[in-house]
């Protein structure tokens, strides 16, 4: 089933903060200031994130490419930014949420990632009020 603007982020987000097995408290007062950017209402947020702990992440993942084809590529571009700003939100990038954002980015949508970089760039400076990006990958 293609899921809509919000359930894709939300399930995108969900997906990133537990690539790597641990979920941190700034990747959750992160997910707070998505929903609060993009216009989202929290406790609708906060319920959907419930429901998606229940929902087998491989199910997840495709369920979300398939929400993410459905939407034009701005809003593609953007759902991605978000997930690297997010996954980069402890300092560094864990080299499972990169594996995770480079299939969905690169393999399966073949998105532009000056595009991505560029859109990660303007969330920065909406969420810091600067411009930085956040592509520093952390390999064990």
């Amino acid at each position: 089933m293609a899921l809509d603007y919000f359930s894709t982020i939300t399930g995108l987000y969900n997906l990133v903060i537990g690539a790597d097995g641990n979920i941190t408290e700034k990747e959750i007062a992160l997910g707070r200031k998505m929903v609060k950017a993009e216009g989202f209402d929290e406790t609708k947020f906060e319920s959907m994130l419930s429901k998606l702990q229940a929902i087998d992440k491989a199910k997840l993942l495709h369920d979300c490419i398939a929400g993410l084809k459905n939407l034009v590529a701005a809003k593609q571009v953007r759902c991605i930014s978000w997930m690297c700003v997010i996954a980069n939100s402890d300092g560094f990038m864990d080299k499972r949420e990169w594996e995770l954002i480079y299939i969905i980015y690169h393999k399966e949508l073949n998105l532009n990632l000056d595009e991505i970089m560029k859109t990660q760039r303007e969330l920065n400076k909406i969420l810091h009020g600067k411009e930085f990006l956040s592509f520093g990958i952390k390999t064990d």
